[in-house]
């Protein structure tokens, strides 16, 4: 089974996508904050996809990306970024960061499932 992390400072907007991700047939775990993400990976293998907020408090998406990246245990692991955050500037820096895509909230199931299709996380014609 295929496994996700839930980053994200809003405990309602964690389960909504962990909700999506499960129907999805993801395993999903949930952090409140990039620190306490790190301090989950740091107990098992990475999940296979880390949805990640920008803005949260600690630790924010785009330092979370940047750690990830920088440790080599981690580096193979899938990174969007799932975030209320729309200006291309910020987009631009999150990709160059080392995220694999970006999701501008509010979206859509669809829209996030498309999202995983393009990463091949699923089928192309997969359907939820």
């Amino acid at each position: 089974m295929r496994r996700a992390l839930v980053i994200d400072d809003s405990r309602t907007m964690r389960r909504i996508v962990a909700r999506i991700l499960q129907d999805l047939g993801f395993e999903t775990v949930e952090a409140e904050h990039g620190q306490a993400a790190l301090d989950l990976l740091a107990d098992g293998p990475p999940p296979d996809l880390a949805c990640v907020d920008w803005n949260m408090p600690v630790m924010d998406g785009l330092q979370f990306v940047v750690r990830v990246r920088a440790t080599p245990a981690l580096r193979g692991m899938t990174l969007m970024m799932v975030t209320t955050e729309s200006e291309h500037a910020q987009i631009v820096r999150a990709l160059a960061a080392g995220a694999h895509e970006y999701l501008v909230k509010p979206f859509t199931a669809e829209a996030l499932r498309d999202k995983l299709a393009l990463l091949g996380l699923l089928p192309l014609d997969e359907h939820a």
